[in-house]
């Protein structure tokens, strides 16, 4: 039962969009667009309906602030969202402070914990409050309640349901939702351990020796379970094997960071793994040869250089955690938490283990498929629960919760991003793209460049370059990123400062730029002949990236 009543948010997340378009009364296609899609609300105005783009960026925003008002008010409240991400710390110390007088005052009234074993004391209803909002994954749903109420004021309520219900796809949050939850399950997490174990023994399997194994071998690992599951495992191993012994604040948000943006890059050895590829695998015809060749082999060189980098330049600070990890060669704490007990698992329930993560993965776009297969995981884990840990749902949750919040103000922002994708030529693209990247998820980059046509293949390269680097600057640059940050955040005092993250991924991101920049493509070509505006693949192939 406790289970279930946990699946209760998760299952909210798949009925809340069906209940909402029940009530709007109406669900005739507003637009049909170019590509033969339709647009079932009125707002946001779709790109292709705007005249064309003006001699100037700033002209051509300024016509479409005019043409639809809507735009700034959605807009402003993207970025007042964006602010709050970086006020999150500020609130959770509010949240401590007021924590802390409130059991002061219950200890000055005297008044202690009700004898009942299941009884509670007195919550202080201002301290949760700040709490919630410090969760930096509470954030972006907290101000689509401003943005319906802006929808409201400049359209309608329907035109918000319809937009909510029928125009974006909420496929990702459930995925990562399931995804993370089957990732973090004890079998799988000890399988992966065993596999990193390998490289961290060349180590004597210290923390410097782990933390080194988990940066590299994870993100990598990334390219074929997901990045999402990758950034789980990772972070849940560096947690263990790493962030436990208390690094300084420097290391720890250096770490941070390579992370993110090791986990960014990582997914680029195929089609299929990472997000912003996502977005334009199918439109541009970009298989996993034609990854492995342009993008993937220079994210691992990327991805060596900045570890190499960052293990050179704290060198000292590692092996004094080393030198300091209870006193043991090899870094290992005696523990008697029953979560993290070293009784070995049956070989079969690893492998249902596997068939499950893999089955998700899969089915990945297909909600049915992958949410049905994670009911019957439960049902696996219940009955096989004294080889498990308990089912935690509440990070996957709110990560789901943040990542769906980002979708909903994401779809708002194509009126300004497009311009800038399309004005500017393939250098500058490819550095606005990264930093775009910072200020939205790298997916809504990539996904609003799939649909400007007659776009060469060097500004095609200089896009997904840009949006996978910079995919580790902030907490919503990626979207395995909030998986990473609910993981990890008890490890930082008042939570991941979002100034922090951004100074620890700044050298990785710039590394694996550089590496994205200069490195040479390979020879790789798509497989479908013909792009979107009838030149063949293979001679616009041949066009040289004006960053190259």
């Amino acid at each position: 039962m406790k289970k279930l009543l946990q699946l209760i948010p998760f299952l909210a997340i798949l009925l809340v969009p069906s209940v909402l378009l029940a009530a709007s009364g109406h669900d005739q296609p507003a637009y049909h667009l170019e590509d033969g899609s339709v647009q079932y609300a009125k707002m946001p105005l779709p790109l292709e309906n705007y005249p064309p783009p003006a001699d100037s960026i700033i002209d051509t925003i300024m016509f479409r602030a005019k043409a639809e008002p809507f735009n700034v008010a959605a807009t402003i409240i993207f970025f007042l969202a964006i602010f709050h991400t970086f006020m999150a710390s500020t609130f959770t110390k509010i949240s401590h402070k007021l924590e802390h007088e409130h059991e002061e005052q219950l200890k000055e009234a005297g008044i202690q914990t009700p004898k009942h074993p299941e009884g509670v004391p007195p919550v202080s209803f201002k301290a949760t409050i700040f709490h919630f909002l410090g969760e930096v994954e509470a954030v972006f749903g907290l101000w689509v309640l401003a943005l319906a109420a802006a929808s409201i004021y400049f359209h309608e309520w329907n035109e918000f349901v319809l937009y909510v219900a029928k125009d974006r796809n909420f496929t990702e949050p459930m995925f990562v939702v399931v995804v993370m939850a089957i990732a973090s399950s004890r079998p799988v997490l000890r399988f992966a351990e065993r596999m990193m174990s390998k490289a961290a023994a060349l180590g004597k399997g210290s923390p410097s020796a782990w933390w080194l194994s988990v940066l590299i071998i994870a993100p990598i690992l990334g390219s074929f379970i997901t990045e999402p599951a990758a950034m789980t495992i990772g972070a849940l191993l560096l947690g263990k094997k790493f962030y436990r012994f208390q690094p300084p604040a420097k290391l720890a948000y250096a770490t941070l960071g390579l992370l993110f943006v090791n986990i960014s890059v990582g997914g680029t050895l195929t089609h299929f793994a990472a997000p912003p590829v996502l977005m334009i695998a199918e439109p541009w015809s970009w298989n996993t040869p034609f990854m492995l060749q342009h993008f993937g082999w220079k994210a691992v060189v990327g991805i060596f250089i900045s570890c190499a980098a960052y293990f050179s330049y704290f060198k000292k600070e590692l092996f004094k955690l080393s030198d300091r990890a209870d006193g043991t060669e090899d870094g290992v704490v005696e523990t008697t938490s029953w979560i993290e007990r070293e009784n070995p698992i049956p070989l079969w329930i690893t492998l249902v283990h596997l068939i499950f993560l893999t089955w998700t993965v899969y089915t990945a776009h297909y909600p049915a498929l992958f949410v049905g297969g994670f009911l019957f995981f439960i049902a696996f884990i219940t009955a096989t629960q004294h080889h498990q840990n308990p089912l935690s749902l509440r990070g996957p949750i709110l990560v789901g919760f943040f990542l769906g919040g980002l979708v909903v103000h994401g779809g708002f922002q194509g009126w300004w991003i497009s311009p800038l994708i399309t004005a500017l030529d393939d250098n500058l693209l490819m550095v606005g793209a990264t930093i775009l990247t910072a200020f939205n998820d790298n997916a809504a980059i990539t996904y609003l460049a799939a649909q400007v046509t007659d776009i060469s293949m060097g500004a095609k390269h200089a896009v997904v370059a840009g949006a996978v680097c910079g995919g580790g600057l902030t907490v919503i640059a990626n979207a395995p990123n909030p998986a990473g940050q609910s993981i990890l955040g008890k490890y930082f005092k008042d939570g991941i400062s979002p100034l922090g993250l951004l100074s620890g991924a700044l050298i990785p991101t710039i590394i694996v730029y550089v590496c994205m920049a200069i490195l040479p493509n390979g020879p790789a070509q798509p497989d479908v002949p013909v792009t979107t505006h009838g030149t063949p693949a293979a001679i616009e192939q041949h066009e040289t990236p004006a960053h190259h």
